[in-house]
C-alpha cells in the first residue's frame, strides 16, 4: 500500500546498489573476492519468524545451514525433477523461508522457472497464471489451496501440467487435500519446516506419501519425540517434536534468552506437538501453545478445523481457546461461510457427529474473513485476542 516509513539509519536503495553493482563490475571488479572469507558458518540472512503465535524473531541462518537444506531437499525431490524444464508457480512471498528455500534456490538448482504472483488475493488473481503458464510444480499453504478451489475459473479447468503439489507452513486439512487430488487430478504432497530450520525438516517420499503425515526426516536430519519432563515417548503418542540437523539455525538475533530456552546440545525444541507410527512416518498434532484445555481435557484445535472443514455452506474456519467460567476454556470457532442460511446449531450437530461433546464448538462467530499473515496462515493469537475480549 506503499506505507514504508522514512528509514532513519544509513542505507543505499535498491536502485542505487544495482548502479553501483554495474559500475563496479565495469571496473573489472572480481566478484569471487566476495565470497573469498565465506565459511559455512558464516551468516548469511536474518530470517525472521512469520509471528502467527507470538512476536516475530530473527533466525540466524548461515550459508551452511542453507546449502544443506537445498541439498537435503533435492536428495527426496530430484527423481521427480526435470532438470532445466520445471515450471515453478510462486504465490508465497520469497522473504518468507518456505519459497526463499523450496521456490528460488531449490527450483533455481534445477535449472527451473519461477512464475512470481506479487499477491494471491484474491485468488483470481492466480487466474491468468494458472490458466496460461506450463505450471509443474505448486507451493502453499492450506487457506491458499481452499480459496482457489472456490474459484469457478479454477473448477472448469482440466488440462493440468502439475506433477505435484507441495503443501507446508501450516496444517494441510484432510479434506482439502483430498478436494485437490480429485480436482486437480494431480499428487499433493506434505512437508514440514520452520524458519529456524531453513526450513525443511521433514517430507513426504513422493513414492510412497501419506495423506495425513508430514513424511519422514529429510537425509541427515534426526527427530525425537519427548514429554515435558524430556522423556521419549512410545511410538503412536504425542509429544514435542524436536530436531537436529545441519539445517538448524545457529539462534535468534541478540536474544541469547529465546535462543537458550529453544535450543540444547543441538536439538532444536519446535513447540509443536507430533506422533510417529510405525513406519517412521510423523503427523503434527498442533501447536503446543495452541492447546486448549476443557476440564482438564486436551483439545487440538486442527482436529477441530478439520472436521470443520467437511461441514457444507462453510468456506474458512480456524479454532482457539476462549474464557470459559465453567470450564476454564472452552472451544472457540471463528468461521467463514458462503451459505448464509447456516446456522451455528447446524454447525454444532456437523461437529458432534465426528467429536467428543467437549471438543464441540460452545461459541461460533461468524467473520466475514479471518486475520492472516501475508503468507496466508491464519493469525490464531489475534483471534485469541478477540476470544478474551468476547468478540
Amino acid at each position: 500500500m506503499k506505507m514504508v516509513p522514512p528509514v532513519r539509519f544509513p542505507h543505499v536503495r535498491f536502485a542505487d546498489a544495482l548502479r553501483q553493482g554495474a559500475a563496479h563490475m565495469n571496473g573489472d571488479a572480481d566478484v569471487r573476492q566476495y565470497a573469498e572469507d565465506l565459511t559455512p558458518e558464516s551468516v548469511a540472512a536474518l530470517q525472521y519468524t512469520g509471528g502467527t503465535t507470538g512476536v516475530a524473531r530473527g533466525a540466524v541462518l548461515t550459508h551452511g545451514n542453507l546449502l544443506a537444506n537445498i541439498a537435503q531437499s533435492l536428495e527426496m525431490w530430484r527423481p521427480w525433477l526435470e532438470e532445466g524444464r520445471e515450471v515453478m508457480l510462486t504465490a508465497l512471498p520469497l522473504y518468507h523461508i518456505f519459497a526463499f528455500t523450496a521456490n528460488l534456490m531449490l527450483i533455481y538448482a534445477v535449472g527451473g522457472r519461477n512464475v512470481l504472483v506479487p499477491s494471491p488475493r484474491p485468488p483470481a488473481n492466480l487466474e491468468t497464471v494458472m490458466t496460461r503458464e506450463p505450471i509443474t510444480w505448486f507451493t502453499g499453504v492450506n487457506t491458499l489451496f481452499a480459496a482457489l478451489m472456490q474459484e469457478p475459473w479454477f473448477q472448469a479447468k482440466k488440462d493440468w501440467r502439475l506433477r505435484g503439489t507441495v503443501a507446508g507452513g501450516m496444517a494441510l486439512v484432510p479434506a482439502v487435500g483430498d478436494r485437490w487430488e480429485q480436482m486437480t487430478g494431480t499428487p499433493m504432497y506434505q512437508g514440514y519446516g520452520l524458519t529456524e530450520t531453513s526450513p525443511v525438516a521433514t517430507l513426504n517420499p513422493f513414492h510412497r506419501a501419506k495423506r495425513a503425515s508430514i513424511g519422514v526426516p529429510v537425509p541427515g536430519t534426526d527427530v525425537k519425540i519427548v514429554d515435558d519432563s524430556g522423556a521419549h515417548v512410545p511410538t503412536g503418542q504425542p509429544g514435542e517434536l524436536l530436531i537436529r540437523g545441519p539445517q538448524v539455525m545457529r539462534g535468534y538475533w541478540e536474544r541469547p534468552d529465546e535462543t537458550a530456552r529453544v535450543l540444547e546440545n543441538g536439538w532444536l525444541s519446535t513447540g509443536d506437538v507430533a506422533v510417529m507410527d510405525e513406519d517412521g512416518y510423523l503427523a503434527i498434532v498442533d501447536r503446543k501453545k495452541d492447546m486448549i484445555l476443557v476440564s482438564g481435557f486436551n483439545v487440538y484445535p486442527n482436529e477441530v478445523e478439520a472436521v470443520l472443514a467437511t461441514c457444507r455452506g462453510l468456506t474458512e474456519a480456524a479454532v482457539v481457546g476462549g474464557p470459559d467460567d465453567q470450564t476454564g476454556e472452552a472451544v472457540y470457532a471463528y468461521v467463514v461461510r458462503s451459505d448464509a442460511t447456516l446456522t451455528a446449531d447446524t454447525i454444532r450437530q456437523h461437529c458432534r457427529a465426528s467429536l467428543t461433546n467437549y471438543k464441540v464448538p460452545k461459541q461460533i462467530i461468524f467473520r466475514d474473513d479471518l486475520p492472516k499473515s501475508p503468507v496466508g496462515k491464519v493469525l490464531r493469537k489475534d483471534l485469541r485476542d478477540l476470544a478474551v475480549k468476547g468478540t
